[in-house]
């Protein structure tokens, strides 16, 4: 299980805290105003935003201390975070070894997680040419072939149209789901926190609230909720 304990984030006069528990082998959408901190929130956990007080712990073991590389989570950032000069099998393979030494093994590995994202033959193609539903799907890969049991989503698919983001909610949740991760999605969309969170947890005004079941939270809001999506 995740477990933020007391955590403070400081950032000059931004002030963000947390104290809760992340639900185990479950999607959990992350959702609050621009600015509340929940990118902030996720770079804490993977290691790239420090805390100033508190303690993260993955299944009671903290790793506060480790360097990013080190913690059982992987990241899916907005842009994608592709290399434009990497193919498509590259940059799935940096998730394996980031100077690209792979092993037959390895090389099988890539190519047996681009054909479960659909990408089967486009292999050789950069970013460039690939569309944005092709390039999320690449990022996708490059997280499964990491295989950690900690998968954080920092809003990923926000730049594709609304038909091409649903069908790659849809991927993402049945792909992750198979593995059993445990996933913190960040949406501004509260219709994809309905479509795929088992639980939601709603950052507002300096605060992290602990994750509650979905379709309870939005049937009733809390004050925080409410003042989000509106009436």
């Amino acid at each position: 299980m995740l477990t933020l304990e007391d955590v403070s984030i400081v950032a000059g006069t931004f002030h963000l805290t947390a104290n809760c528990s992340v639900p185990e082998h479950s999607l959990t959408a992350v959702i609050g105003p621009s600015g509340a901190g929940k990118s902030t929130l996720l770079s804490a956990i993977a290691g790239f935003q420090d805390i100033a007080a508190g303690q993260i712990f993955w299944n009671k073991t903290p790793i506060s201390g480790l360097p990013p590389g080190k913690r059982p989570v992987s990241t899916i950032f907005q842009d994608g975070n592709l290399f434009p000069h990497l193919t498509a099998f590259q940059n799935v393979g940096l998730g394996i070894s980031p100077a690209l030494k792979l092993s037959a093994q390895d090389e099988n590995r890539v190519a047996e997680v681009l054909g479960r994202v659909g990408l089967t033959g486009m292999e050789a193609r950069k970013p460039g040419a690939l569309s944005g539903g092709q390039q999320s799907r690449v990022a996708l890969a490059r997280v499964l072939v990491q295989n950690r049991p900690v998968v954080l989503l920092d809003e990923p698919f926000s730049a594709l149209g609304p038909a091409m983001k649903a069908e790659m909610l849809d991927l993402t949740k049945a792909l992750l789901t198979a593995t059993e991760a445990t996933v913190l999605m960040v949406t501004h969309d509260p219709e994809d926190a309905r479509r795929i969170a088992e639980h939601t947890m709603v950052v507002s005004d300096g605060q992290v609230a602990p994750p509650e079941p979905t379709r309870t939270l939005f049937a009733n809001p809390t004050d925080a909720l409410r003042a989000y999506i509106g009436p």
